[in-house]
């Protein structure tokens, strides 16, 4: 494993061509939303297949542009780097990887300032050490059953039958899980990705201060945020809450964007991290006019890579949630929603 600090003999071949970014003000604070869309154009000048991943990532296929700009992938982050520090004051740590999987990993070693490369080939070899938990697909109720078989690292799963992780995890689960152990990753970069979002909002009939009837709100608007992706086939990576409320001057609308543990389209996911952000925003004593959701970084359901769970309670809600999209499909809207949404 290589970071740009280190020599630079590493033939081209050996570098691989998919980078993932992580972007950062000077401050240490992720970039806001309308710096964000510059970076992506940004990106855009050095090749088309741009991913984003809000609130403060981007996925970039830069393959077709090694040869255009005569460079490998660690000489084109630099470039790439020293733009976005000129351009717009914000640093970048930048994995890179054969392929998604690896160049996020890669993100997560690398620091500020620098990149951190998987060779080609090695992705391997370099997921071994890393613990079962940082594997995609991989959650905490799939750890705890792959520990008590003594597969508590990466390496070891790699290592593992896998006729005998299939028995452990499932047929599909076990060769899942045996793959990218392996560095195997099949999604690729979806450059439609970049400017693709939802918003739902609520609008009071007056200035709202009743606590209660704003996570009401919060609960209709997952419920519909959910029912609309699910019934696109598409998840979302990050949840924005925006909130307008009364200030001195007349009123002012405050935003928070919060990145989900994977991407989902799952109402209850959604609605326990928008009732999170709500709380951060400190509003206990606003008065609230309206109240906005957008679903961040959507992609299709497809191609997510989703955290396996045992855990039958949330099997039992999403077999439900599934249920209902199609009573609503037949009847309408308002024939199934949680019995806190009900009119009196």
């Amino acid at each position: 494993m290589t970071t740009d600090r280190d020599a630079p003999g590493t033939p081209a071949t050996e570098v691989p061509g998919i980078l993932y970014l992580r972007f950062r003000t000077v401050g240490g604070e992720p970039p806001d939303a309308v710096c964000y869309e510059e970076l992506l154009a940004l990106l855009g000048t050095f090749t088309p297949v741009v991913e984003a991943v809000r609130p403060d990532g981007a996925l970039a296929d830069v393959r077709g542009a090694l040869r255009c700009f005569g460079r490998d992938a660690r000489g084109l982050a630099s470039v790439i780097r020293v733009r976005a520090l000129a351009l717009h004051g914000v640093d970048c740590a930048i994995g890179a990887g054969e392929n998604p999987m690896l160049a996020r990993a890669a993100a997560r070693r690398a620091a500020p300032g620098t990149t951190f490369v998987v060779p080609r080939g090695t992705g391997a070899g370099f997921l071994a050490v890393e613990p079962v938990t940082a594997l995609d697909g991989v959650g905490a109720a799939t750890a705890r059953t792959l520990r008590g078989y003594g597969l508590d690292s990466i390496g070891r799963i790699a290592a593992t039958p896998l006729g005998t992780l299939q028995r452990i995890v499932g047929a599909r689960t076990g060769r899942d899980l045996w793959e990218r152990s392996r560095g195997i990753d099949r999604t690729a970069v979806a450059p439609d990705a970049t400017a693709r979002s939802i918003t739902v909002e609520r609008t009071f009939p007056r200035d709202e201060l009743d606590q209660e009837r704003q996570r009401r709100a919060l609960l209709s608007l997952t419920e519909e945020l959910g029912a609309r992706m699910r019934g696109d086939g598409q998840v979302c990576r990050g949840l924005t809450v925006l909130v307008r409320h009364a200030a001195r001057t007349g009123y002012a609308t405050l935003s928070r964007t919060r990145t989900l543990p994977e991407p989902t389209a799952h109402s209850a996911a959604l609605t326990g991290l928008a009732y999170r952000i709500h709380d951060s925003l400190g509003l206990q004593r606003a008065r609230v006019r309206g109240i906005a959701l957008r679903a961040e970084g959507l992609t299709d359901a497809e191609r997510a890579a989703h955290q396996l769970s045992f855990d039958p309670a949330d099997e039992r809600a999403r077999r439900i949630e599934a249920v209902a999209d199609r009573l609503r499909d037949k009847y309408g809207p308002r024939a199934v929603m949680p019995g806190s949404l009900a009119d009196p």
